[in-house]
């Protein structure tokens, strides 16, 4: 969690700062599609751990990448979604997913 002035210069490399971790990508990846809960996101991304899970939520949430809605029920519920800034990483997601589909075709 860098703050604005510990970013690199590189646009790339701030990017990769703030998403280039496997894990966070595939976070962002399911959170494009709806709200998901904490064990809904471990159970779907096969070989997370837990910690790594949360110390991903925790760092996009610092980011303003995530916003982590707690709802006062009892049992408490929690679910992550996409804050505005997070959703517009959607074009990055998108381009990956058509280079990954061409690169499968040659």
């Amino acid at each position: 969690m860098l703050t604005k002035e510990e970013l690199p210069e590189c646009p790339v490399a701030t990017t990769v700062a703030l998403i280039g971790s496997k894990w966070k990508l595939l976070i962002i990846r399911n959170l494009l599609q709806r709200p998901w809960r904490f064990n809904e996101l471990k159970k779907d991304l096969d070989g997370i751990s837990q910690k790594v899970l949360t110390d991903s939520l925790r760092s996009m949430e610092s980011d303003g990448l995530i916003v982590r809605t707690v709802y006062p029920e009892v049992p408490p519920r929690v679910e992550y979604s996409l804050s505005e800034l997070g959703h517009s990483l959607k074009p990055i997601l998108d381009s990956m997913v058509a280079w990954g589909n061409a690169y499968k075709a040659m």
